[in-house]
């Protein structure tokens, strides 16, 4: 009874270990895969699909990828599509762009390809605005004209994907930026604003004769002008604030003299007092030496009383309100 339990127990476990090598075996050589790799024509053979699993590299992934690329009438060894996986690259997405460049008839190698996704773009994208070019509205730009007039102006600028230069080349805002420089440049460069409202398309032609594009990923097709509009009088309001500036100006040197006047008078007017100061001193100092009588002092208070009262008479027939002499 107990050989018997052990048998049946030693039979289970052997059952198991069946089991799990079959599970092991179909997992490190996936059959179905390549069985699909070798009906498609794109054949991978089984000991690289073992490597694959013992390099951590979906064997699934790179395969597919390799079946459309074969597909396609593409050639991409499977040796490159495992090394971009493991240099953390997209190897679908890559693949995916070849083929649609491929049918665009735009020049993409592997070694391209596989660069422009390593640098972070997006290489589908990057193909598809190849085809079919992006158009780039620009912000609101400001100028002013040299009639002091400012314009607002909006362009949409059609641009294109140039995968050679891709990598390493600059993005969309230096082209906005560049444009919005061509525009403020044309537009300064008008004698009247009128001119520009009449022919705007000297702006486009101004800005792509100057090569904007240049270092940069893209390449520009056409630069349309969408909207300008008027904006305020920068010439006049300079002048007003240059005006209110000089009158500043003015008033302050005006309030300077007016201020050093005042200060002159106000030190003629101590020095009168300082010089009557010593009228009363002059005259003791002629009254001790005898030079001036007490009839003279006398004679000299009767003449000050007589102009004193010539004064205030002449004083109150200035005045309107005073009663008129009959």
């Amino acid at each position: 009874m107990f050989g018997l339990e052990a048998g049946l127990a030693g039979s289970f476990a052997l059952l198991i270990l069946i089991v799990l090598g079959v599970a092991l075996s179909l997992y490190l050589v996936p059959l179905p895969l390549w069985i699909a790799a070798w009906a498609s024509g794109a054949y991978v053979g089984l000991f690289t699909l073992i490597a694959m699993r013992l390099r951590r590299v979906p064997p699934g992934t790179v395969v597919t990828a390799r079946i459309s690329a074969v597909k396609a009438g593409l050639d991409i060894p499977i040796n490159d599509l495992e090394a971009h996986y493991l240099a953390g690259g997209d190897v679908v997405r890559v693949v995916t762009a070849m083929i649609s460049a491929d049918k665009a008839n735009i020049a993409l190698p592997f070694k391209r390809a596989a660069a422009i996704d390593l640098a972070g773009r997006d290489i589908v994208e990057a193909v598809k605005m190849s085809v079919i070019p992006k158009v780039i509205e620009t912000p609101r730009i400001a100028a002013v004209a040299k009639d002091g007039i400012q314009l607002i102006a909006v362009s949409r600028v059609t641009v294109r994907t140039n995968i050679d230069r891709l990598v390493g080349g600059a993005g969309e805002e230096t082209i906005i930026a560049r444009v919005g420089e061509g525009m403020v440049s044309t537009i300064g460069s008008a004698a009247s604003h009128k001119d520009v409202l009449e022919n705007p398309d000297h702006i486009s032609k101004h800005i792509l004769s100057k090569g904007l594009d240049a270092g940069t990923a893209y390449e520009i097709l056409s630069i349309d002008i969408a909207d300008v509009d008027v904006g305020e009088n920068i010439g006049a309001k300079l002048q007003i604030d240059q005006a209110n500036a000089d009158k500043q100006i003015a008033q302050a040197k005006a309030e300077e003299r007016r201020a050093m006047a005042v200060a002159l008078e106000q030190e003629m007017r101590a020095r009168v007092v300082e010089a009557e100061a010593e009228v009363p001193r002059a005259m003791a100092e002629a009254f001790h030496q005898g030079n001036l009588g007490i009839m003279d002092y006398y004679r000299m208070k009767n003449m000050q009383a007589d102009t004193s009262m010539r004064d205030a008479i002449a004083d109150a027939g200035d005045d309107p309100c005073a009663p008129k002499r009959k």
